[in-house]
């Protein structure tokens, strides 16, 4: 199976300023994650970037890249564009894996593509992992997801759902008996489907809760959902998360 990852790079960041550009170890954060992406079984490696400079990073550590608009309102807008200039459409595969996720786990990429592959019903596959610690149960970080029978997403929330009724009748204090899936910020799209909903009006779920993928759910497609029993790598949206993460890395280590 070929399928294609994509790497939208966005250089503005409120939180943290260029953040494309932070070093880790003496490399890009940018080329950090498209390293740690070749190690799938992708055929190739894209990032999809808003600014000269961070094509210039790209191409100076031979990391394919392609120059988009800066004014997208989204990542999967930025990825639509990037399809259309890498010449994809209809069928084939794209894995969009986050900017900011240096540590992102190669199988899991693999799990996301070969999971689309397989439901040919679904428009988008994605991931989610058990829930294994109350915190993250009430935090509107941590977005959960439902699943029907068949691992296809009944919906996304920031909120804490399934709700347990008898186990958080007296507040949220423990883990209920039923698992709690949280998900994973990666994608897989046909690019056929991708080019579209970029031009798909946004839901009013969707805008409640600010979570992209709601508008796939509201204009009825669905999307396969890959469970993994290993959490994710650690992001990096903050200046503490950079530090964290450049502590995991050697000096210079390739």
């Amino acid at each position: 199976m070929a399928f294609t990852v994509l790497i939208p790079a966005r250089l503005a960041s409120t939180r943290l300023p260029n953040k494309p550009l932070a070093d880790i170890a003496g490399l890009p954060m940018i080329v950090r994650v498209a390293m740690q992406a070749s190690k799938s079984c992708a055929a190739r490696i894209v990032v999809a970037a808003d600014h000269e400079s961070i094509v210039d990073a790209c191409e100076m550590h031979d990391v394919q890249v392609v120059l988009t608009r800066a004014d997208h309102a989204s990542g999967s807008d930025r990825l639509a564009e990037a399809c259309e200039l890498l010449g994809l459409d209809g069928d084939d595969l794209i894995v969009n894996v986050q900017g900011d996720e240096p540590l992102i786990d190669p199988l899991l990429i693999d799990s996301v593509a070969n999971l689309l592959e397989s439901k040919p019903a679904a428009s988008m596959s994605t991931a989610a992992h058990a829930i294994d610690n109350v915190s993250d149960i009430a935090n509107t970080n941590v977005v959960k997801v439902v699943l029907d029978a068949n691992g296809m997403a009944l919906y996304f929330s920031r909120a804490t759902i399934p709700w347990s009724r008898d186990a958080f009748a007296s507040g949220v204090n423990s883990l209920p008996p039923h698992h709690l899936l949280r998900h994973v910020g990666i994608y897989g799209y046909r690019a056929g489907f991708l080019r579209g909903f970029s031009r798909l009006p946004q839901a009013p779920i969707e805008v409640a809760e600010a979570l992209e993928q709601l508008r796939a759910l509201w204009h009825g497609h669905r999307i396969a959902v890959h469970v993994t029993d290993k959490a994710p790598g650690v992001g990096v949206d903050t200046p503490a998360d950079l530090e964290r993460v450049r502590g995991l890395f050697s000096p210079h280590q390739t």
